[in-house]
């Protein structure tokens, strides 16, 4: 566990300010990682992204910031802040930042 982690617990933040943007780069905060999941905060520069991948568990994306667009099995979706969306374990997915966007990412391992 990360001494920044430790921090978290038990105190009131604020998602979207936890994280940064960094010029032409994706950057991610762990704020628990645990053997039954993680949850992860991404801060996506326009013009970045995750490459299409699949994941063996659905995962939970909130847009905290921006616009983001993510397809899911070929279908691209436009999210905005304040809309969450559920990808689907073992379909493919990727995300795509046109314009700046904040995300919180919730993985929870098993069935």
């Amino acid at each position: 566990m990360t001494t920044e982690s430790v921090k978290l617990k038990g105190n009131a933040f604020h998602l979207a300010n936890s994280v940064d943007f960094a010029d032409d780069s994706v950057v991610s905060k762990t704020l628990l990682k645990k053997t039954t999941g993680n949850i992860t905060l991404f801060a996506f520069d326009a013009g970045q992204g995750l490459s299409e991948h699949t994941a063996p568990f659905d995962a939970v994306v909130y847009i905290l910031d921006g616009q983001a667009r993510i397809t899911i099995g070929g279908q691209p979706r436009s999210v905005g802040a304040g809309e969450m969306l559920i990808m689907p374990a073992n379909i493919s997915h990727a995300l795509h930042a046109e314009k700046r966007f904040k995300m919180l990412l919730v993985m929870i391992r098993g069935e």
